[in-house]
């Protein structure tokens, strides 16, 4: 798979293509659902596929007061878009001025000019150009313009929409299992291991690996998760906790991961954090050995959460 970032580095005689357009954030199952679309109509016209996505997110620049929190950071996005099976994903940098473009200029310079656009998939509620103009109707229209299909997709389930915005609110519930019923998979949080208090290795006798996260991305509410630590090609089961310590009367909000059956130093080292499932609230104990006693349960909780016997 190729990626690009910007229409202009759109290789040199890059042939006919069906592009499936949007943010994607998250890429949940309605993303990958629009995505495949897209990938099939490119088989049967042999087209390339493409995905046109944006960095950052048009909200961030047209209205940051409303930024939402972001499920996943550009590089993963693209690395989900790209296990669908598409043969590009294009990143267009999403700046002032491509948010001040009418609907007809970007359809005209990006996906016929810049990508020779054979067929674009949407989804049905997609708005685009200078203050949301276009919709699924003027893309139509001028689909037929420049000779090429539109099709328009519906990103829900029979119950329930897929969305980002469904995605966020079961993650701030802390509702990690029904989030990953949506994604298609776990809820990832990336981030970079960094020095904490030191307490979990010395006082408590549970080392944790620090995580300090993207700023801007989403993260489940404060408790305690079963999941999986990720980093380089390697994955260990891991308890997982969000929130601010408060049995040492803690302010900051931090998240930790202590690893299963592991003994190394990963500080430094960018990781990601799968959240499996929620074991439970955030507790005030009465002092370091109740912590203890439950971290203990805890781990036991995780082993079995994870279906490590």
């Amino acid at each position: 798979m190729e990626t690009w970032r910007g229409i202009d580095a759109t290789p040199e005689g890059w042939p006919a293509s069906v592009i499936a357009i949007g943010v994607f954030d998250g890429v949940h199952r309605g993303h990958a659902a629009l995505v495949r679309t897209a990938v099939k109509a490119a088989a049967e016209r042999e087209a390339r596929c493409v995905v046109v996505t944006f960095d950052p997110h048009p909200t961030a620049v047209v209205a940051p007061h409303a930024m939402p929190p972001q499920l996943t950071g550009i590089e993963r996005r693209v690395e989900l878009l790209g296990a669908l099976g598409v043969d590009a994903v294009c990143v267009l940098p999403f700046t002032e001025e491509l948010s001040q473009l009418s609907p007809d200029y970007f359809v005209r310079h990006v996906l016929v000019g810049g990508l020779h656009a054979k067929a674009v998939v949407v989804g049905e509620n997609w708005r685009f150009g200078h203050k949301a103009a276009g919709d699924v109707k003027k893309l139509a229209e001028l689909g037929e313009e420049f000779d090429f299909e539109v099709l328009s997709q519906s990103l829900t389930s029979d119950e329930e929409p897929f969305s980002s915005t469904r995605v966020r609110g079961l993650l701030a519930a802390g509702e990690v299992a029904a989030a990953a019923e949506v994604l298609g998979r776990d809820f990832g949080l990336e981030g970079t291991v960094v020095h904490g208090a030191g307490r979990g290795g010395t006082a408590l006798g549970f080392p944790t690996a620090n995580i300090e996260w993207t700023p801007g991305a989403a993260v489940p509410a404060d408790g305690v998760y079963a999941g999986w630590f990720h980093h380089d090609s390697h994955r260990h089961a891991a308890a997982i906790s969000v929130g601010t310590n408060p049995t040492f009367d803690g302010t900051a909000r931090t998240v930790e991961a202590h690893l299963l059956d592991f003994d190394g130093d990963l500080y430094g080292e960018r990781v990601r954090l799968d959240f499996t499932a929620r074991l439970r609230g955030q507790v005030a104990f009465e002092g370091i050995k109740p912590l203890i006693k439950q971290i203990e349960t805890d781990v036991a909780d995780t082993r079995r959460a994870l279906d490590l016997g």
